[in-house]
């Protein structure tokens, strides 16, 4: 491959997933195939259910683990607990809200879009207003991303929650947590949520190969009523396995079933609530480097910062694509790109999954060397510098070791 260039050392992935895979779950999949009609698969199976729901903090909901990607996770939220013609509203904020609302439209919903400048949350007064005016309640389903990648921006699910009661709207909440379950706070229950669905490659650092939706009772109530045609991606398959006990209505990933215990058993261990708030350290001392080069970040509000990935905006003179290009070519550091209407004009910097206070600083290093490259004045070592003075406050988690 002409593009491919040979870099010595580990290769440094910073872009908000896939992310490093712990070498626990490396080795965990390092092993053969095994037929998942033995005993073995559905007992280790039933345990993956049960526990996979702590990620989403919930007690009631359902845990489907398809062999997809969150796109297909996506499909199977829709499909299940809607029919043709729904009304949803969903908002638009980024790459990626954009795609699934694409996938909407081509489902043959009717979705009713609310679109606000990419850097920028979701409109909720423009839900209220919906709400406030929807006294026939056509409107069927909200779906929002939790964490849009593509800008950095993170919404508040609270107040969507809290307007849905106000209006005393029984709309279903269809949440997107591809990059934010399991490294942001999430309380499916104790929000409302009817649905929500995260991938194996974000902040469970896992592969990717498995989109994991949990359905929460309203939502399962609906599926038996809902009309969209679906079948690979169909609930009651998975339920009517579940009750015979041998829970896979195909063929699941041996290897990812495996690396997904062991992801868990590293997650419980570090324990879910220390883990948000290592990622709320990584994100704070990221957006504290930024700062410190003289740039801006795309996320035009704090109230908004993710705390899974920074986008940052460079100036008019350079081409965010080529800080890309040059930390993989010269640095074996992979960044994100900007995305659609802000390529070119933004770079995202990924701090989500298995990751720790020196590999950021790491790549934070790498940054301000490829932004010296490109004839960008930064100064060398002050975002790392402010970075570290900050993480230098804390004692991060150290499992006990013999």
């Amino acid at each position: 491959m002409a593009d491919y260039v040979y870099g010595p050392g580990r290769t440094h992935l910073f872009v908000p997933g896939p992310v490093n895979i712990p070498d626990q779950v490396l080795r965990a999949m390092n092993r053969q195939n095994e037929d998942y009609r033995s005993p073995a698969i559905p007992a280790m199976t039933k345990i993956l259910l049960e526990d996979v729901k702590k990620i989403f903090k919930t007690t009631t909901g359902t845990i489907f683990m398809i062999p997809t990607t969150g796109t297909g996770a996506w499909e199977s939220a829709l499909t299940n607990t809607l029919s043709p013609g729904d009304r949803i509203v969903s908002f638009l904020i980024g790459q990626f809200s954009l795609l699934w609302i694409d996938q909407q439209q081509r489902l043959g919903f009717n979705v009713d879009v609310v679109e606000s400048e990419w850097g920028r949350g979701a409109d909720l007064d423009v839900l209220e207003a919906k709400l406030r005016d929807d006294t026939a309640h056509t409107i069927k389903a909200i779906a929002i991303v939790h964490n849009e990648t593509a800008t950095g921006v993170t919404n508040d699910l609270t107040k969507v929650r809290k307007l849905l009661d106000t209006y005393r709207h029984p709309a279903l909440l269809l949440v997107d947590g591809v990059s934010s379950i399991c490294a942001l706070d999430f309380r499916m229950d104790e929000w409302g949520v009817d649905v929500a669905l995260t991938g194996s490659q974000k902040a469970l650092s896992l592969p990717t190969g498995m989109g994991i939706v949990c359905a929460g009772p309203r939502a399962i109530e609906a599926s038996k009523t809902a009309t969209s045609r679906r079948v690979f991606f169909d609930w009651k398959d998975y339920l009517r396995t579940y009750n015979l006990g041998t829970y896979w209505p195909y063929t699941p990933s041996i290897q990812l079933l495996y690396g997904l215990r062991a992801a868990l058993d590293l997650i419980f261990e570090e324990g879910l609530d220390n883990i948000i708030k290592r990622h709320n350290r990584l994100g704070t001392a990221t957006r504290l480097a930024v700062q410190a080069w003289g740039l801006k970040n795309c996320t035009q509000k704090e109230e908004w910062f993710s705390d899974t990935v920074t986008a940052v905006v460079v100036p008019p003179y350079i081409d965010s694509n080529e800080i890309v290009k040059q930390a993989w070519k010269r640095y074996n550091l992979s960044l994100g790109l900007g995305l659609n209407k802000i390529s070119g004009k933004v770079f995202r910097i990924g701090h989500l999954g298995n990751l720790n206070e020196l590999q950021l600083l790491g790549c934070l290093s790498g940054v301000e060397m490829v932004l010296k490259d490109v004839g960008y004045p930064v100064k060398l070592g002050s975002g790392v510098g402010a970075a570290a003075a900050y993480l230098s406050n804390f004692t991060p988690f150290i499992p006990s070791r013999i």
